[in-house]
C-alpha cells in the first residue's frame, strides 16, 4: 500500500473506532502508531510517540490549560453567576423577554472568565430557568436560551477551544483571544435580537400564560447594591483580560493571575472550604489532563498524516477541482457542523484541522480568521442533536422529567439559526475577526 492509501485507511479506521465507542485520544494514538509502523518500523513509531509527547507537552504555553480551567471552576464555586444574573435581571425588568436577555447578558460576562460552555450551561440552568418558568416562560424557551447562550463560553475569551486551535495551527493564543472579542459580542447581540423577535412575533413560543405579570424586580436590593455585585467579576475581568490584551501578561501568566484572583474571590465570598478546594483541584486535573492527552494524540496524528502525504494530496485534489476559496470554506464548515452532531468540539478540531490547515494556507486564508469561524462552527455542535453536549448538560442540571431532551432541542432552534447567521457574517467579513487581533 502507498502512503496515501495507508493515510485514508487510518482516518477511516479512526472514525470507525470512535463510532463504536473508543475514546478519541486512544483512537488517535492507536491508529497513528499502527500507521507509522506500517509505513516505516515499530521502532520509529515508538520514537515518534516519545517525540510527540516531549514536543507537545513540554512547552511553557501548555500551562495555560490547567490554570484557566482552575480559574473557571473557582468562579463557578464563588457564585458570581447568580450575582451577575441578578444585575441583568434588574436592568432588563421592563423589557418584554427581559429574563431571556438577562440570561444572555449574564452568560456573556460569565463566559469572559470561565471559557467553558458546559460550566455556563450548568450554572444558569440552576439560576435562570426557575426564574423564567416562575414568570410564565415556556419550559422549552427557558432551557433553550440557557443552552443556546452557553456557547458564548467558547468564543468570548478566554476560551479553551481558542487555546486548542492556537496550538494546532501554531498561532498566538493571545491573538486568538483578542480575535474572539468582536465575534463574541456579535453573537451575543444576535441572540438578544432573536429573543426580541420571538417576544413580538412568536409570543406563544416564549410565554405560556399571557395573564402572568411581566418581569419585575424580584430581589429586595437597591440598584447600588445590585451594581456592587458586578464589581468582583469586573475586577477579575480587568485583571486577566486587561493584562493579557495590554501585553503585560502572557496567556499562561494571565491564567495564573486569574486563578489566584478567582481563589481570593471564592474565599472572600466564603464559598470555599478545604473539601470543596480539594474537589476543584481534582476536577481541574481531570479536565486538564484529558485536554493535554488529546493534544498529545493529535500531535502524533498530525505527524502520521504528514508522513503519509495525505494532506498534501488532498490539497492537490482540491486544486485540480478548481474550487474557489469560498467553495472550500462552505464544504469545510458543512462537514464541521455535521460532525458536531456526533462528536465533541475538541475532537472535531483534532481530527479535521491537521488535514484542512494546509488547504486553507494554500488558498491564502488568514489562520486567525479561519480559527474564529472554526470555533463558531464547532460550537454549533454543542446544541445540535443527537450529541449536543450543552443540551444534555442542561437536562442533567435541571433533572425535570417534564422537560425532556426533545423539548430542549426545540428550544435551541432559534439560537441555532442565529449562530448560522453569525457564521455567515463572519465568513463574508473576515475583518470582524482580524481587526483587533492585528491592531493590538
Amino acid at each position: 500500500m502507498s502512503g496515501i492509501e495507508i493515510g485514508i485507511v487510518a482516518v477511516g479506521m479512526m472514525l470507525a473506532l470512535i463510532y463504536f465507542g473508543m475514546h478519541i485520544s486512544i483512537a488517535l494514538m492507536l491508529v497513528s502508531f499502527v500507521a507509522i509502523s506500517t509505513l516505516r518500523t515499530p521502532e520509529l513509531a515508538t520514537r515518534m510517540v516519545a517525540a510527540a509527547a516531549n514536543d507537545s507537552l513540554s512547552s511553557y504555553l501548555y500551562g495555560v490549560v490547567p490554570l484557566f480551567v482552575l480559574m473557571g471552576l473557582l468562579v463557578v464555586i464563588s457564585g458570581v453567576g447568580r450575582d451577575t444574573f441578578d444585575v441583568f435581571q434588574w436592568l432588563t425588568r421592563k423589557i418584554r423577554g427581559g429574563l431571556g436577555l438577562a440570561t444572555v447578558g449574564a452568560n456573556g460576562i460569565f463566559a469572559s472568565i470561565t471559557g467553558i460552555s458546559v460550566a455556563s450551561a450548568a450554572v444558569f440552568t440552576k439560576v435562570a430557568v426557575p426564574e423564567m418558568r416562575r414568570h410564565g416562560y415556556t419550559p422549552k424557551f427557558a432551557v433553550g436560551v440557557v443552552a443556546g447562550s452557553s456557547v458564548l463560553g467558547m468564543l468570548i475569551p478566554p476560551s479553551l477551544l481558542m487555546i486548542v486551535y492556537g496550538v494546532l495551527a501554531e498561532q498566538s493564543v493571545g491573538r486568538m483571544f483578542i480575535a474572539g472579542i468582536i465575534p463574541g459580542i456579535l453573537l451575543a447581540v444576535t441572540f438578544c435580537v432573536t429573543i426580541l423577535l420571538l417576544a413580538y412575533l412568536r409570543p406563544g413560543f416564549m410565554m405560556q400564560d399571557r395573564a402572568v405579570q411581566p418581569e419585575h424586580e424580584t430581589v429586595d436590593e437597591t440598584p447600588l447594591s445590585l451594581m456592587l455585585k458586578l464589581v468582583p467579576i469586573l475586577a477579575l475581568m480587568a485583571q486577566v483580560l486587561g493584562g493579557l490584551y495590554s501585553g503585560f501578561f502572557t496567556p499562561t501568566e494571565a491564567g495564573g493571575v486569574g486563578a489566584c484572583g478567582a481563589l481570593l474571590l471564592a474565599l472572600m465570598k466564603r464559598r470555599l472550604n478545604a473539601a470543596k478546594f480539594y474537589q476543584v483541584l481534582g476536577e481541574t486535573g481531570h479536565v486538564a489532563v484529558s485536554i493535554l492527552f488529546l493534544i498529545l494524540a493529535a500531535s502524533l496524528y498530525s505527524r502520521m498524516l504528514a508522513l503519509t502525504g495525505l494532506p498534501m494530496s488532498i490539497a492537490q485534489w482540491v486544486t485540480a477541482m478548481e474550487l474557489t476559496a469560498y467553495h472550500f470554506l462552505f464544504l469545510y464548515l458543512l462537514v464541521v457542523i455535521l460532525m458536531g452532531c456526533i462528536i465533541d468540539s475538541v475532537s472535531i478540531m483534532l481530527i479535521v484541522l491537521p488535514i484542512v490547515l494546509p488547504i486553507a494556507q494554500f488558498f491564502g486564508m488568514d489562520l486567525i480568521w479561519f480559527g474564529v469561524i472554526t470555533v463558531v462552527a464547532v460550537e454549533i455542535g454543542l446544541i445540535t442533536p443527537p450529541f449536543g453536549i450543552s443540551v444534555y448538560t442542561v437536562n442533567a442540571a435541571l433533572n425535570d422529567r417534564n422537560v425532556p431532551v426533545k423539548e430542549i432541542f426545540k428550544g435551541v432552534v432559534p439560537f441555532f439559526a442565529a449562530m448560522l447567521l453569525v457564521l455567515l457574517i463572519l465568513s463574508l467579513f473576515p475583518v470582524l475577526s482580524t481587526y483587533l487581533a492585528y491592531r493590538y
